[in-house]
């Protein structure tokens, strides 16, 4: 396993089409997702949850996909169709980071949305440290509220982040990152 630093400056997105088997065996999902639950939760709220798909629950979920994109684009062909049937069988595991921020007396929603996102993260570099890729997406769908609540969301849960896990079918290329003179200022007060 490399070290922290090392980890960190290694880790990069793969496509889904790209991942491929080996995956994670149920230990190793439940220590991802053990990872990813160790996360800033001002509240102690855990205002996130995760749905896991592996197997034919992808193909399931990418059936609910499919219908709702047939249902609203009308001259959708067959391939667009089966295309989007698919959405969610182009890695062998994809997990789904819910967020379920809401009104609170003390804890802004906004801070619960970003304990969401760093729970989506923490997943991501869970399955970098134990030698797989993964790729955090969203797509038309994880907007899509019929969706949703066919994927059995609360009214009140958005999703954060489909992670998508797998072993990498090869070795990811670095892309340019930004230089930090241009992101980067000094408060001087």
């Amino acid at each position: 396993m490399p070290d922290a630093l090392q980890l960190l400056k290694t880790r990069r997105s793969v496509k889904p089409i790209e991942l491929t088997a080996p995956v994670p065996s149920e230990a190793e999902i439940d220590a991802m997702l053990s990872i990813a639950s160790r996360v800033p939760d001002h509240g102690k709220l855990t205002p996130w949850r995760f749905i896991v798909f592996t197997g034919d629950a992808r193909l399931a979920a990418g059936k609910i996909i499919a219908d709702r994109f047939s249902a609203t684009h009308a001259d959708a062909t067959s391939e667009q169709i089966e295309f989007e049937r698919k959405r969610l069988a182009r890695a062998p595991l994809v997990i789904a980071v819910v967020s379920r921020a809401g009104t609170h007396v003390k804890i802004p929603e906004w801070e619960q949305q970003l304990s969401a996102g760093a729970s989506a993260m923490s997943l991501v570099f869970a399955a970098h440290a134990m030698g797989y890729a993964a790729s955090w997406i969203t797509e038309w769908y994880a907007y899509d509220r019929p969706v949703l609540d066919a994927l059995g969301l609360a009214a009140n849960e958005r999703v954060a982040g489909f992670v998508h896990i797998g072993t990498a079918a090869k070795p990811p290329e670095e892309r340019e990152r930004p230089k930090l003179d241009t992101i980067v200022t000094r408060y001087a007060g």
